[in-house]
């Protein structure tokens, strides 16, 4: 019988055997097409995730750019998870919960969390959708007025700070020209229903785009019903030379119910059901969201550019969770309700030049962010009356209250120089300060007990150096290499909980610190007849010390530690093949290998005073699927009829760390079909869609180390959707 080390040795061979086939194969592929395809130029796509805008092509990192056309195409237009399938290296799937948000993961970052989006950097039309601590939300998108969305990967993510496993950016439409009139509404299974109304054009100098959409359903689950409103407005105008953008978004969440996870038996008995205590806690969420950016633009001659952003807005949160009554009474116990009020504000001031260095021209940038975060988090008991008339699922005594401060202050620097005809080098080099301050205002002493004062801060920082080079080998086939470190600090809701059952925040937490190394091609080529055919691969490594797991996920409390190393790697692939005029044909296979390094212990209670429950080295990180393919067809003329072939295969998933279950791996097909007509100044289009065509029953989702057993989240059996879009343009 072979030693536990023996194993994760023999899957390393088993891993870098697969890893070279694969890379072997798409270099064929890389230097065959040139045999018979003739290299012309293609029309550019420019991303700015680098904060220079380029040609993803002539970028060293990993970058996917998907258009709002796409991501409408015959969609619902509610869930980011709807269309980013076709980005590699990123996994996002629908919890079926809108009271737990969305699951993101980029190479495995951002795995873990069981709530909201971490370790990923959001951004909206450049406002940060992740506050200073790491933690975000995809909630104020609204998919019906996006522009396009950018993803990027590997070391270059280290250049927005903290929590950068990766970034996704979403860039909503520019106003202008005539008045255009869009509506939209979709309606399917599960009493889904979403419409929407979009405007823009230009009034009095000013280019304007303002949406709004409603969307509620039943949901696929019992008690998993929600609604869920969405406002946007993008206003630009210019004065003085300077460029002006305003930007507001509202989003209001008035009722989202929480059906949890189910545990094995439940979810093989009934995907549908929902567990006995989220009914009779009644858990469920309310969300309300507003704020407001502002981005002026300078552009001076020689191209130098000054850009200056602000922002500020609000939040308010409140979740009704299914923590034990006998846990809830306790003198330091904070309650079954969270209640959180945030007040969030901004500024990154960024300036651009432009010159030559030794003949080759040089882009620098320099700039600096500051960001902070006020929340005040109060907590109550989920249950109100004595124990012989006892009321659940309603607010009552409070057991929680205190004042978080987060605030960092970053200073970064980078450029981008082509020295010479072949080659580029880009490099960058960012400086973070975290910190985070608590002030308890629920200072109590009873007969049963006291909850003490416990505020208190850390500070945390980290310079965060990355390095990429391009080498161009023919004008369709470039080579990059680039490498970087990174950070993640804990987040406000990870440090809300002691391990041990202490009142207070778990201010032992340290970051998790790594390092990140990645090597790709890109190929892109032009036929004589018009096919355009675009081919990347990359494959990277990183490496974590300090990682931060889960100590223990039990009754709604989740409370966490910094494990030893980490090690992710894989190899991303993707391919754009436009051809015969209206098709096109987009594929995406990622490969992923997530383990831990070091042994390590947990808990499968709370408190935790002493771990129990051993780790080993070569666990699987847990919410990572090792393999995820994604294929889409779509044949897309100007008019009349139009169609679309989607296809998934995720391998299975592992629940916790300790890998004592997993969400099986699963395929599903969805297709859609559509017609449009253009008449004049008049667009309307039709569709109808169904997805999972083959009534798949699998999970799609789970909830990584959740104490109680409860890790599946069911995915929708069969469902259908049929939809109309319309625009008019005014005189």
């Amino acid at each position: 019988m072979c030693s536990r080390h023996t194993w994760f040795r023999r899957k390393d061979v088993v891993f870098q055997t697969r890893l070279a086939r694969l890379i072997a194969l798409f270099g064929s592929v890389s230097f065959a097409i040139p045999a018979f395809a003739q290299v012309q130029r293609i029309e550019p796509v420019v991303v700015t995730a680098t904060r220079v805008a380029a040609d993803p092509f002539d970028v060293p990192a990993s970058i996917d750019r998907v258009d709002g056309a796409d991501i409408r195409a015959g969609r619902l237009q509610v869930n980011l998870s709807e269309s980013l399938g076709v980005v590699p290296g990123l996994a996002l799937q629908n919890r079926q919960n809108y009271a737990q948000d969305l699951q993101l993961s980029i190479r495995g970052f951002g795995a873990r969390s069981s709530f909201g989006i971490r370790g990923i950097r959001l951004y909206v039309d450049g406002i940060p959708a992740t506050q200073p601590d790491g933690q975000g939300q995809l909630t104020n998108i609204d998919l019906g007025s996006v522009d396009r969305i950018e993803v990027l990967r590997g070391p270059f993510s280290a250049l927005y700070g903290n929590s950068s496993g990766g970034v996704v950016q979403t860039f909503t439409e520019l106003g202008g020209g005539p008045t255009r009139i869009v509506p939209s509404f979709a309606a399917g299974t599960d009493a889904t229903l979403r419409v929407g109304l979009k405007a823009s054009g230009a009034a009095d100098g000013v280019d304007y785009v303002v949406s709004t959409s409603h969307f509620e359903t039943d949901g696929a689950r019992d008690h998993s019903a929600a609604r869920r409103n969405l406002a946007n407005a993008k206003l630009t105008f210019m004065s003085g030379g300077t460029t002006y953008t305003l930007i507001a978004n509202s989003v209001d969440l008035p009722f989202a119910q929480d059906p949890l996870g189910l545990t094995r038996a439940q979810f093989t008995q009934n995907p549908k059901s929902v567990d006995a205590s989220a009914l009779r806690f009644d858990t469920r969420k309310t969300f309300a969201q507003n704020q407001v950016g502002l981005i002026a633009e300078h552009a001076f001659d020689g191209g130098d550019r000054l850009r200056f952003l602000i922002y500020g807005g609000g939040r308010a949160t409140q979740q009704y969770q299914a923590i034990p009554v006998a846990a809830q009474t306790a003198v330091t116990s904070p309650g079954g309700i969270i209640d959180l009020h945030r007040r969030y504000v901004g500024i990154d001031l960024r300036y651009t030049h432009r010159t030559d260095l030794l003949g080759g021209p040089v882009d620098l940038i320099a700039g600096i962010t500051n960001d902070r975060l006020d929340e005040h988090r109060r907590g109550y008991q989920n249950f109100t009356g004595p124990t012989t008339d006892r009321t659940l699922g309603v607010q009552g005594a409070l057991r929680r209250d205190e004042d978080n401060d987060v605030r960092n202050v970053d200073e970064y620097l980078q450029g981008s120089w082509a020295f010479a005809p072949q080659w580029k080098l880009d490099a960058g080099l960012r400086h973070s300060i975290v910190r985070f301050a608590s002030r308890d205002r629920y200072i109590v002493t009873t007969a049963a007990g006291t909850n003490p004062d416990d505020s208190g801060g850390v500070r945390y920082q980290a310079t965060l150096p990355v390095a990429g080079l391009l080498f161009a080998a023919t004008p369709a086939l470039h080579f990059y290499a680039t490498a970087g470190r990174g950070f993640e600090t804990p987040t406000l809701n990870e440090l809300a909980y002691r391990p041990n059952g202490a009142t207070g925040l778990n201010l032992a937490l340290k970051p998790a610190r790594s390092d990140s190394v990645e090597a790709g091609v890109k190929t892109r080529f032009v036929s004589g007849s018009g096919m355009a055919l675009r081919i990347n691969a990359a494959v990277f490594q990183t490496g974590t010390r300090d990682e931060i797991v889960t100590l223990s996920n039990v009754g709604g409390r989740a409370t966490f530690t910094n494990a030893g190393r980490t090690r992710r790697r894989g190899v991303e692939t993707s391919a754009d093949w436009r051809f015969a005029d209206d098709w096109h044909l987009q594929a995406a296979w990622t490969v992923l290998d997530a383990r831990y390094r070091d042994p390590f212990s947990t808990c499968n209670a709370t408190p935790c005073t002493v771990p129990t429950v051993s780790v080993p080295v070569g666990n699987r990180i847990p919410g990572v699927a090792a393999s995820n393919v994604y294929t889409e067809l779509a044949y897309s003329p100007a008019t009349g009829w139009r169609a679309g072939l989607e296809a998934r295969r995720l391998s299975k998933v592992y629940v916790d760390d300790a890998n004592s279950d997993a969400a099986s791996r699963y395929a599903v097909l969805n297709a859609r079909v559509g017609y449009l007509w253009r008449v004049s100044r008049w667009s309307l289009e039709g569709f109808a869609r169904v997805d999972n065509a083959t009534d798949r029953r699998y999970a799609g989702s789970v909830i990584v180390n959740e104490g109680n057993g409860r890790f599946f989240e069911p995915a929708q059996g069969r469902t259908a959707l049929v939809g109309a879009m319309a625009s008019v343009t005014l005189d």
